[in-house]
């Protein structure tokens, strides 16, 4: 790792400790000051306490909220209803859950849409993180991972799923807001801590896992002061094994007529039989139409050229530990009853070390394997064979990311008369991170008899069996057509804000509320590579390295490597999995891996194909909003309407490479926009609430497709591709109207129905413009392009036809209901009680650009929640189910019809705590279990028996004491 994100990484655990420091003083303080109850002092009855508390709370607040909005309280200080903030959200109505291929929840998504689509808040700031998202994800749009905050800091979280305009635009979906602890939410003086043992099944180690909250308000001469400081700590030691493909193929030179039809072409048969290819095949012998389908009795040439087969069919293994570390420290001030301040300061590190290891059939690109019984389905996905002459690589990748944020956010509240009312905020936010990923890529020789059998008949995935033992280190592993990676990500997020809100009138008769913002956010994703000098040094002779266009020496081991062929098998070694895996520590002594990775310069994309570049947004927004409580004749109506404005400047900068030359071009644009929202509440009786919104929304375009990029496709410098730094938001126009009946204490059942009409879709076009409109600079052409654009008339009347992505018309709708109930069963068993909800989602499509459906969302989902909390004890089971969905667009790997699924897919998890009311501070015991039915994760490549990836998670039990004094 570099020296400054080691610099990084230390202030940042100087800080943890210091926020731990302010906790153990406060705690110590807490102990030893607060006083025993006064003999015969009245104690005030807790009605519901725990879950049913965090019930009751967030039942209220939808009930008083004029806009539609479900909430989730912590139990107590410390004490969310889950182990993880997006798993809680996954509770609610209309939200989705994307997992980390070990388990966790990672980000969310809102009523149909991606997790681009959702604003996330921090304490009503917004905020970014610099993380890139699940395994082998970019995430170079706008989500917010959300497995770096810890459900220990938080008291609440707010889903808003229509706007008001005091609130932050960016959410087309929806906004959330999540709220950290303050100490004036639990006044005088508090302790909390709770400690864990978190046992991962696959793994089969423990991992400790723990949090302390300490706060304290006095009531001085001065004022009210409250001081509250938290850490908490989380070590995670994961291990997933899976399956992976890479996407399907078939061949591509099969001669008959209606052969080669359905796109893919990934490999070629070989034209002759090769040496050594066994199974009775005699080398030399033509392979012709002839020999193939006498080879493959019962299958036609047609389904042969068609038949799908993994591109790199592999087991996958991946192991490692997930720590995270985070502090809160929050001090609020009261001078009077009419004037507070509070300061809110957030941080957090996680550090992520894993191996991930791969051992692929070598299908992709291919020429060499001779397809023997090859059977199809209907679907010409083939079900079983022999394919003789294969070949296997090894992809090693030791990974070691660390993730750091820092946020502070210091405000004030005035009530300056009983009509006038001001609030001020600042919030500055910074997050790093830092991925280093080597690779080591190997060989099975080629044409050395290995022999795949391949069986696709059942089973959650394809069965592939070497014919040879994968996990021998001895096999005769080469480099030959291997490679050598260094492919490094450092990415930096950086957001700033100031928000002023004054309010005039009576907030509980009428009021208007009027206000301005400014917000800036910047992000910078820079790959690093030097994965050829390394190569270089590894397999490729050594000597003094040349970059391109200088032509690159073959990885084969040959004379002058740091680890020549004939020493290769010594650093290999049997693995965990059924293949081998490499001493990585030996190799990169041996290859001086550090000296290189240290030194890895500038990459235009990294691995994951994330494309380096800058963007910066700076935003001005201003609102005016109407709020009003009215009633008559035993109705009770709530308004909210208003307007917000916002404008935002961008300056996007990305790497242009012409004629190996890189430099850094920046492109500018302006866009503004108008968004109204209407909100109302009609209490008609005490218990039946009706709601009805309508309102205008945005979330603003990808980065990654205003990236700069600009290429030329021709040496006359006529055509270029490049980004569109002038992409419009997406927009959507928004109608909900719902009903709710409360049933007494957290009990409620609610409907509500949602409409929404999103535009802003890009689709690739092309437009002509003047060669000066580009921002290249002229003299970085070729002699040729420059004489090619002079005989055009000169670089200011020279026309280029640029290929980018353009706004279109089309417009996805989206509509859909939410159905929720939430029932104590009191008079079948005082404790007992309920929650369920389901959400139906439909879309369609029109006009050009907009998809026939959005992306990673389910058509229904569902919740239902059984729990009873009487006394000393608490018992909850939750089972969260998501129907199946479409991934990915069409025309994966060429193959026009094909899309990425995601398969329907249920948890079942287990919360129970026992208060130890004999001990001391009646501590609880606690255990949880997370995926008890031990559910997999599936996608599959538009056919169900066509698996793309399937990663089995497993089981996670959890173990523990919390308590408070």
């Amino acid at each position: 790792m570099n020296s400054s994100t080691k610099q990084t990484s230390a202030r940042t655990k100087a800080m943890l400790l210091g926020a731990t420091c302010l906790a153990t003083c406060l705690a110590t303080q807490a102990q030893a000051q607060t006083p025993p109850p006064a003999a015969g002092a009245a104690v005030d009855e807790v009605v519901v306490t725990g879950f049913r508390r965090s019930l009751q709370e967030a039942t209220l607040a939808k009930r008083d909220s004029t806009s539609i909005q479900d909430s989730i309280f912590a139990e107590d200080i410390g004490k969310f209803p889950d182990t993880n903030l997006a798993e809680s959200l996954n509770r609610i109505p209309g939200v989705q859950l994307t997992r980390e291929i070990t388990g966790e929840g990672l980000n969310i998504a809102i009523r149909g849409l991606g997790t681009n689509f959702t604003k996330v808040l921090l304490n009503g700031n917004q905020i970014a993180v610099a993380s890139s998202g699940r395994t082998d994800s970019q995430n170079q749009n706008r989500e917010v991972d959300l497995d770096l905050f810890p459900t220990e800091l938080f008291s609440r979280l707010d889903v808003n799923k229509t706007p008001v305009a005091s609130m932050l635009e960016g959410g087309v979906s929806g906004t959330v807001n999540m709220r950290s602890a303050r100490p004036f939410d639990n006044p005088g003086r508090q302790l909390n801590y709770s400690l864990q043992g978190a046992y991962n099944e696959n793994s089969k180690k423990w991992s400790p896992r723990g949090a302390l909250i300490a706060s304290q308000t006095w009531d001085t001469n001065i004022g009210e002061i409250g001081i509250l400081a938290g850490v908490a700590i989380a070590r995670n030691k994961v291990e997933t094994r899976g399956f992976e493909t890479i996407g399907w193929t078939n061949a591509t030179n099969i001669t008959c007529a209606g052969c080669n039809t359905n796109g893919g072409n990934g490999f070629n048969i070989p034209g002759v039989v090769p040496a050594n290819a066994g199974n009775g095949l005699t080398a030399g012998t033509v392979i012709d139409n002839a020999f193939l389908t006498g080879r493959n009795p019962g299958t036609t040439l047609q389904q042969l050229s068609d038949g799908l087969v993994p591109r790199l069919g592999r087991p996958s293994y991946s192991a490692g530990h997930r720590n995270r570390d985070s502090a809160l420290v929050s001090i609020e001030y009261r001078p009077s009853e009419n004037l507070s301040f509070y300061l809110d300061t957030l941080l957090g590190q996680s550090e992520r070390k894993f191996q991930r290891l791969d051992v692929n059939w070598s299908v992709r690109n291919s020429n060499f394997m001779v397809p023997l019984n090859v059977k199809v389905d209907s679907n010409n996905v083939v079900t079983s064979g022999t394919f003789a002459n294969s070949q296997f690589f090894l992809e090693y990748r030791p990974y070691d990311e660390d993730v750091d944020f820092f946020n502070v956010n210091p405000g004030a509240s005035w009530q300056v008369n009983d009509w006038i009312k001001v609030d001020a905020q600042l919030n500055m936010s910074k997050s790093t991170f830092f991925r280093e990923a080597p690779t080591v890529l190997i060989n099975t020789p080629l044409n050395s008899g290995l022999t795949v059998t391949y069986d696709n008949t059942g089973g959650a995935f394809p069965t592939i069996t070497s014919s040879a033992d994968l996990n021998d280190p001895n096999l005769g592993w080469t480099y030959a057509g291997g490679r050598m990676n260094i492919q490094n990500e450092r990415r930096v997020t950086k957001t700033k804000g100031a928000h002023l809100d004054t309010t005039f009138g009576d907030a509980d008769t009428l009021s208007l509320k009027v206000g301005a913002a400014y917000d800036k956010a910047r992000r910078s994703i820079i790959a690093l590579d030097n994965s050829l000098a390394w190569q270089q040094a590894v397999c490729g002779g050594g000597g003094t390295f040349q970059p391109a266009p200088a032509p690159q020496p073959a990885c084969n081991g040959q004379a002058g490597s740091a680890i020549p062929q004939s020493a290769l098998a010594s650093y290999l070694r049997p693995g965990p999995d059924g293949f081998i895996t490499v001493d990585f520590k030996s190799f990169a002594q041996a290859t001086n891996y550090d000296t290189f990775n240290d030194s890895a310069p500038f990459s235009s994309a990294a691995a994951t194909s994330a494309r380096s570049g800058i963007i910066v947004e700076d935003t001005v927004g201003g609102y005016a909003e109407f709020s009003g409580v009215s009633e008559f004749n035993d109705f009770k109506l709530r308004y909210n309407a208003g307007v917000r404005y916002v404008s935002t400047d961008q300056a996007i900068t990305g790497p242009l490479t012409i004629n190996n030359v890189t430099t850094f071009q920046t492109l500018k644009s302006r866009y503004d926009a108008y968004l109204p929202s209407f909100n109302a509440s009609l209490q008609v009786r005490p218990d039946v609430v009706f709601r009805l919104a309508a309102s205008r929304t945005l979330t603003r375009p990808n980065p990654s497709d205003m990236l700069p990029g600009t290429t030329f496709s021709d040496p006359s410098a006529q055509q270029a591709s490049q980004g569109n730094a002038n992409l419009t938001p997406y927009t959507s126009n928004n109608f909900d109207i719902g009903v709710e009946w409360y049933t007494g204490q957290e009990g409620y059942i609610g409907a509500v129905g949602f409409q929404k009409e999103i535009q802003g879709f890009t689709v690739q076009g092309n437009t002509t413009i003047p060669f000066s409109q580009l921002g290249i600079p002229f003299d970085a052409l070729t002699a040729l392009q420059q004489q090619a654009i002079n005989n055009r008339g000169g670089p200011t009347a020279a026309t280029v036809t640029v290929s980018q992505q353009v706004n279109a018309g089309g417009k996805l709708t989206i509509r859909g209901y939410e159905l929720t109930w939430v029932q104590p069963l009191s008079f079948v068993l005082d404790g007992l009680g309920f929650t369920a909800n389901y959400t139906r989602i439909y879309q369609s499509a029109s006009g050009a650009g907009a998809p026939a459906v959005a992306i990673g969302v389910s058509p229904y989902t569902y919740n239902l929640t059984g729990y009873y909390e009487k006394g000393p004890g608490s018992i909850r089971l939750s089972w969260t189910y998501n129907d199946k969905q479409i991934s990915s667009g069409p025309n994966q790997n060429s193959v026009p019809v094909a899309q990425l699924r995601t398969d329907a897919r249920g948890q079942l998890d287990l919360s129970a705590s026992y208060e130890l009311g004999f001990l001391p501070t009646s501590p609880r015991i606690t255990f949880d279990a997370i995926n008890l039915t031990d559910e997999a994760q599936r996608q599959t490549f538009e056919y169900s028996n066509a698996a793309f990836t399937y990663y089995k998670p497993g089981r996670a039990f959890l173990i523990g004491i919390r308590g408070k004094f």
